[in-house]
């Protein structure tokens, strides 16, 4: 029986021939990763559990990017306690203030993930990375613990859902709307512990920033994880940025599927998700009238430069509504930097927004932008659900970053094409 593409990833890593659905499995790691909030928890007991090394120090990535710049004490101490392991162990990718960026957009940038590896972090995105063509999967503290002392992970081998893509996307329609279209389709559980694996002549279409958006939303459809088929324009995003062979994974002709989905690019309009799940989707002509308090733009799954360039073409030379705070969060350092480059940030700040340092911030609640009672939110951020970004009673609503930028200028949920 032929295997999908996790599945020859997953057999590849655990030194064996095939795999299949349900198994057990040990598997090699390329790439652990752990952040400011996940990272202590592991090295807690990374220690209990009496590990005196890790197992490749270049193989074990750290961003502070949840609560950095610190936003209170004990956000100080978790910073503390991992640049005290990081030291004491060399580890080399090690990234804090000044040269952080957001984890799941920082480690595709620096070529620290690539085809065909297997990577665990303690964080429910980790799942970006398949959009490399990578297996990529969001672990506990525990599991990232073990993984830095043997470099080894237990899995299950996850059964797949294909989704067969064909057309182009439209003028004003990203990534971001084509995965909540599909979770709006399959529902929040529509792929529990599946792969969601993506391929089909509508991949031309999409850019890399678009397909690392869609494979970081996976985990909100339940999966296991997000996986691309590697073509052309995987190939040119890596080239330059990693520096070590890397192997390309093709599904058999004769894998098994549980589902295959066809989705027409061409026919997916601008998508808003309404509170409080990503599935409770609408396209932008179903909204209607909702005023809004606050707009966020950025995380990491929304911060990329491609993602800037849409936001500062709708913002330039127009003001922020009165009624909005614009919050803009370019998701690396070098991003933030081709965005002054670019002219983006003067264009954000002179019609009103605020620029942020890269950090996670007010995606989950932590800080730079918590949301009060019964206020409104357009997020570029992945999860809306009940206080996500604040107090019980207020309101995510999810959407592109073209998206986000009208609704900023018009003060209410709105169309790019409303501003153009």
């Amino acid at each position: 029986m032929g295997m999908t593409m996790t599945q020859k990833i997953l057999a590849a890593h655990a030194g064996l021939d095939s795999v299949k659905a349900g198994q057990l499995i040990r598997a090699n790691l390329d790439m652990v990763l752990g952040n400011d909030i996940t990272s202590p928890v592991a090295i807690n007991e990374f220690e209990k559990a009496g590990f005196s090394q890790v197992f490749d120090k270049s193989r074990i990535s750290m961003v502070m990017d949840h609560f950095v710049p610190n936003k209170d004490i004990k956000a100080a101490q978790q910073c503390k306690q991992c640049r005290s392991f990081a030291r004491r162990f060399d580890i080399d990718n090690y990234y804090d203030v000044g040269q952080m960026g957001i984890e799941h957009a920082l480690l595709p940038e620096k070529g620290l993930v690539a085809a065909g590896e297997c990577i665990i972090g303690a964080d429910s995105h980790t799942c970006t990375y398949g959009a490399l063509g990578a297996f990529s999967t969001g672990v506990g503290s525990t599991d990232m613990a073990a993984g830095m002392a043997t470099g080894q992970a237990w899995f299950k081998v996850p059964e797949a859902i294909k989704f067969n893509l064909t057309g182009a996307l439209s003028e004003d329609v990203s990534g971001k709307d084509v995965i909540l279209h599909i979770i709006g389709r399959i529902g929040v559980d529509g792929a529990l512990y599946k792969s969601m694996e993506f391929s089909g002549e509508g991949l031309k279409s999409l850019s890399m920033d678009d397909r690392l958006c869609i494979a970081n939303m996976a985990i909100e459809a339940g999966a296991k994880n997000g996986i691309f088929a590697v073509d052309d324009i995987t190939i040119a995003y890596m080239k330059g940025r990693v520096n070590r062979e890397y192997k390309i994974y093709e599904a058999d002709s004769d894998a098994q599927y549980t589902q295959v989905i066809d989705i027409d690019l061409s026919a997916i309009k601008p998508t808003v998700a309404f509170p409080h799940l990503p599935e409770n989707t609408k396209t932008i002509d179903e909204v209607g009238d909702i005023p809004i308090d606050q707009v966020v733009i950025g995380s990491c799954t929304n911060g990329r430069l491609s993602d800037m360039a849409a936001a500062a073409a709708i913002i330039k030379g127009r003001n922020i509504h009165k009624n909005v705070r614009a919050i803009v969060i370019p998701a690396t350092q070098a991003i933030y930097m081709e965005c002054l480059k670019r002219g983006y940030i003067e264009a954000f700040v002179e019609a009103g927004c605020i620029v942020s340092t890269p950090t996670c911030g007010p995606c989950l609640g932590g800080y730079m932008g918590i949301l009060a009672e019964n206020e409104r939110c357009v997020s570029t951020t992945n999860r809306n659900f009940v206080g996500r970004m604040g107090h019980v009673t207020s309101e995510i609503y999810l959407a592109s970053p073209a998206v986000a930028a009208a609704s900023a200028i018009t003060g209410r949920i709105s169309s790019p094409k409303e501003v153009k």
